[in-house]
């Protein structure tokens, strides 16, 4: 996941779990929802502020809301969109949901947004079938790395590492190699875990 996954560096124990006991008291509680259409130019907004995530069009954002709203997530401070994930299930594979994107703004960082986004979307009647999770990280992308990790723990999921596209494939000379991460296989998420009730309104 080429800088596509902003998340914050830090004990990768702590993700998921809101860090610290000061963080947990203090921690804004998001509202989960699908995302739309209409998110997508506040989608390519927190993009481009994170400064480390691939950008991509307003665009192919609002494609992504109208297309695979079923399978991704936006949490919501209030009316400001503070992460996003954007993630499908494969067309051979059904049971494998790809993660593709994952965003949380700067000012949200810290108390696992990204954890409850995964669990949120893996709690949808779309997901109940999926019994597998996978995305591409560099090697480098050690936030990435550590929430994928933190996930196949709270999963009690073997992890398994692989690589997906090497750096020679890629246009850009500076493009690191992609690793797949796949994650399974686990347990419906609606059996275990408790994360802030998605808003399906």
């Amino acid at each position: 996941m080429s800088d596509r996954t902003a998340v914050e560096k830090r004990d990768p124990r702590a993700i998921g779990r809101c860090g610290s006991q000061a963080g947990r008291r203090n921690a804004p509680t998001p509202s989960l929802a699908r995302p739309a259409a209409a998110d997508g130019a506040a989608i390519w907004r927190l993009v481009r502020a994170a400064g480390t995530l691939e950008p991509n069009s307003a665009y192919a954002y609002m494609l992504l809301g109208a297309h695979f709203s079923a399978t991704s997530i936006v949490a919501r401070r209030g009316e400001e969109v503070a992460g996003f994930v954007w993630a499908y299930l494969l067309p051979d594979r059904p049971d494998t949901l790809f993660v593709w994107q994952v965003g949380v703004a700067e000012s949200s960082r810290g108390h696992g947004f990204g954890a409850a986004m995964l669990d949120g979307i893996l709690r949808r009647p779309s997901c109940a079938g999926a019994r597998f999770l996978e995305a591409t990280v560099t090697p480098t992308n050690d936030a990435s790395t550590a929430l994928f990790r933190s996930f196949a723990r709270r999963r009690d999921a073997p992890i398994a590492l692989s690589t997906a596209f090497d750096a020679s494939q890629f246009p850009d000379p500076q493009h690191e190699t992609e690793m797949l991460v796949r994650i399974g296989p686990f347990h419906p998420i609606s059996q275990i875990g408790s994360n802030p009730k998605e808003d399906t309104t």
